[in-house]
């Protein structure tokens, strides 16, 4: 499925790829080298969720102690 670079650097994805890969108006991709030097299309998704030390971030009060934050850490109450 070959496709000709405008004068911008610009392509225009096959159809039959945006379908397999569930690419729509306003969907995100990026191209990511493998290492054999290939260079691959990818579908950026929604983002990871953050990681259980962002969504605490901020949140351990001044004189906590190791146990309250640890608490804190894990999700207890």
């Amino acid at each position: 499925m070959a496709t000709t670079v405008t004068s911008k650097g610009q392509v225009t994805i096959p159809k039959r790829v945006r379908d397999l890969m569930g690419i729509k108006s306003g969907s995100k991709v990026d191209f990511e080298r493998g290492p054999d030097g290939r260079v691959v299309l990818v579908k950026v998704g929604k983002k990871a969720s953050p990681s259980r030390f962002a969504k605490v971030r901020g949140s351990a009060a001044k004189g906590m102690t190791t146990d309250e934050i640890m608490a804190l850490m894990r999700g207890e109450p």
